[in-house]
């Protein structure tokens, strides 16, 4: 026991930083906080996803409204999940992780309350601020509290949980909003929160920040937060009013100019966003490109599936949320054969089938109608496109790791989280408008039938790009160190540049 200075009130030890063995009473704790910290967001986005139809009979909200109830939450966590993790590297993981929960919890709260549209929407951009500041620290939390020998394990684990956490979320949010209401999609995180919040205070280390506060990008930040929201809005709002309108046409263009904006800054800037040391490498760029149409297609898919076995194909929403469950079943089961048989055969092989084998399972998503069958037209394709997935996730997740200098690993993953993020916020944006939706399409049974097809058609086709190109410019295999041993120092290749897979990689 210890006191804090200038008192006498004994409180509880945290154990030291990078101290925590697997398997000890508090190393359960650290990796139950940031498990459920995690789970928090997976749950929210399944949930109201499946929510959707029921918000928009309830509030009257159309088209444009219930797109941006996803949106206004993807738009914040996208523009700020990299300006999240610097602010944990800034100011204590621990602090920032906890002001992440408490600040999810009080928006879920407003949104479970919400008497209009307006105010949901509102409530969902606070939670998106929120999943942006605890995400990054979840995962941060495990590396800086565990052992150098225990970290692996412990990212395991956490990948395992939040994984079963992602399982579980679309078959309880599904009962809730079929036995109860869909505010209930917002108020089941209030509890959940508060657990997180006790066992963090009480147990999860601090990690002393590790730069200071005036390094920060915050105009960089400024700029893409710009850039993403009025090209959201613009394409929300040309599924309604049609490309010519002034606002489309306004969107578009001060969207193109804030995206110039952000390419400028973070070419000046001391400390950008995205260093210069990334965008050197090849295979990051492409990796990334790649990311960008795959969890287009993703976004697309997830957010239209709920909307059709509801709203055109006239099922509960319960078995709405286990449409997509065979692709985290899938995910959950096969992920780590997945990483070792990218191991044996290098990236370039399931980074191009399994997009391409995704694309198949979603074309069969597009027979989805008012007489679909179930098991045959919504899991059976579910599972094609799950294994699809699977197939592509891990391989490129590694890839983007490997052809990052060594010190930029963790800013590396925020990259591509922050690129996949981006690909949704942008599909969802562009749903009504692809499939003829705007309005009050999305709660229209036989305009939902008519555009489904369509959309899945698109997402498909994003994933069969995404596919070959991985297969042109993706290394077939990752650099190994003792390839790099004797290259010339232009490779880059030395433990703090990126790995230059491009210039080792075999016929």
């Amino acid at each position: 026991m210890s006191t804090r200075p200038g008192s006498t009130t004994p409180g509880p030890t945290p154990p030291p930083t990078g101290a925590l063995r697997s398997g000890e009473p508090r190393a359960r704790w650290v990796l139950a906080a940031t498990v459920l910290g995690a789970a928090l967001t997976f749950i929210d986005a399944t949930v109201v996803n499946l929510a959707l139809p029921r918000i928009g009979e309830e509030l009257g909200a159309g088209s444009q409204s219930l797109t941006w109830v996803v949106n206004a939450y993807a738009l914040a966590l996208a523009a700020l999940v990299l300006v999240g993790g610097a602010l944990g590297d800034t100011f204590g993981q621990r602090r920032v992780f906890l002001l992440g929960v408490t600040l999810f919890a009080v928006a879920s709260g407003a949104c479970g309350l919400a008497p209009d549209v307006g105010t949901l929407i509102a409530g969902r951009a606070v939670q998106g601020v929120g999943a942006a500041l605890l995400t990054p620290g979840s995962l941060a939390i495990l590396q800086h509290s565990f052992a150098p020998g225990d970290r692996a394990r412990a990212i395991g684990s956490w990948s395992g949980l939040t994984g079963v956490a992602g399982a579980i979320g679309p078959f309880v949010g599904g009962w809730l909003i079929a036995v109860g209401d869909w505010r209930w999609a917002f108020l089941v995180n209030l509890p959940l929160a508060l657990i997180v919040v006790v066992v963090t205070r009480r147990h999860v280390p601090d990690v002393p920040p590790s730069r200071t506060a005036g390094h920060l990008d915050w105009p960089g930040a400024l700029w893409l937060a710009a850039a993403l929201g009025l090209v959201s809005y613009a394409l929300t709002a040309w599924a309604s009013y049609g490309l010519t309108d002034g606002r489309v046409l306004l969107g578009l263009a001060l969207g193109a100019l804030a995206a110039v904006g952000f390419v400028l800054r973070e070419r000046s800037a001391r400390e950008p966003l995205v260093p210069g040391a990334l965008l050197g490498s090849r295979v990051f760029v492409v990796t990334n490109a790649v990311t960008l149409l795959a969890y287009a297609a993703l976004g697309a898919v997830f957010f239209s599936v709920g909307i059709a076995v509801q709203v055109g194909a006239g099922y509960s929403p319960l078995l709405a949320g286990l449409a997509l469950s065979p692709v985290t079943l899938c995910m959950l089961l096969l992920s780590s054969r997945a990483g070792s048989l990218s191991d044996r055969l290098g990236p370039r092989l399931p980074m191009t089938a399994g997009p391409l084998l995704a694309a198949v399972g979603v074309v069969w998503l597009g027979r989805i109608d008012a007489e679909v069958s179930y098991a045959l037209d919504v899991l059976a394709p579910a599972t094609v496109f799950g294994l699809g997935l699977t197939l592509m996730v891990t391989p490129l997740t590694a890839t983007v790791l490997a052809s990052a200098p060594d010190d930029l690993v963790g800013l590396a993953s925020g990259v591509n989280n922050a690129a996949a993020r981006t690909a949704g916020l942008v599909a969802v944006a562009a749903v009504p408008l692809v499939g003829g939706l705007g309005g009050s399409g999305l709660t229209d049974p036989a305009r939902v039938v008519d555009g489904f097809g369509t959309v899945m058609g698109a997402a498909a086709a994003l994933l069969v790009v995404a596919g070959l190109l991985s297969f042109v410019a993706v290394p077939r295999r990752q650099p190994r160190r003792e390839d790099c041993a004797a290259c010339p120092p232009e490779h880059h290749c030395s433990p703090g540049g990126p790995p230059a897979a491009v210039e080792h990689e075999t016929t």
